[in-house]
């Protein structure tokens, strides 16, 4: 089937159905099944807005050394508005952590995740379970816009570049690359709540592959 690398973050209602992975707006592991292994891993660095975060005992996210991201969401000096901005790098980057563990209930993940969100993440992460392959390469995350509710409550919008990143599949460490596109430019929504750690988790997410407010 043809695939997009994180349009696992769908509407809550279609999860179940909608779900397709790849990176880079190609082929998915569908297309391929491999066999298994996993790449060196090295700690992920912090970012700027991960300063804004309450002070809670988060998971340690650690990925493999050949896949990396940026994220071009500068803090806006709004306490409420950074610890946003850094609990979403930090569920974007747990996600590629359960893939890469070959773990479709990865601990790390379930951290940022609940209710239809989490069940749809899961079955994304499952498709690559079950094809033994994972995400390399890299990825930027760009134009962000958010807005915190007095209620605790958030929506957040930005854009994920998925040129320079892959599927591979762990047999071989065979990397399926393909051409960038219109489509490896997506476009973003999620609604989150504050739990009452303080951790600002995903319950609702949709995506638009090959969205016009995303293309360079």
């Amino acid at each position: 089937m043809p695939a997009v690398s994180r349009v696992f973050r769908i509407a809550a209602a279609t999860a179940a159905a909608a779900l397709t992975l790849s990176a880079c707006g190609g082929d998915s592991p569908d297309d391929e099944v491999a066999g298994a292994a996993t790449g060196t891993r090295k700690p992920a660095s912090p970012t700027a807005s991960q300063s804004a975060a309450v002070a809670v005992d988060r998971p340690k996210i650690e990925l493999p050394a050949d896949l990396t991201y940026t994220f071009a969401w500068p803090k806006t000096g709004d306490e409420e508005k950074d610890a946003v901005l850094s609990d979403s790098e930090q569920s974007i980057k747990a996600v590629d952590l359960a893939i890469a563990n070959q773990d479709a209930l990865d601990k790390p993940y379930l951290f940022y995740y609940e209710g239809e969100a989490a069940a749809g993440t899961e079955q994304f992460i499952q498709n690559y379970v079950k094809n033994k392959a994972r995400t390399t390469g890299a990825y930027r995350f760009y134009d962000p816009h958010v807005n915190v509710r007095g209620d605790g409550t958030a929506s957040f919008s930005y854009c994920e570049d998925q040129g320079k990143a892959f599927v591979m599949y762990l047999k071989g460490k065979q990397v399926k690359k393909t051409e960038v596109t219109a489509r490896s430019y997506v476009a973003y929504q999620t609604s989150l709540k504050k739990n009452e750690k303080g951790v600002w988790v995903i319950h609702e997410v949709t995506s638009q592959s090959g969205s016009a407010a995303c293309q360079p």
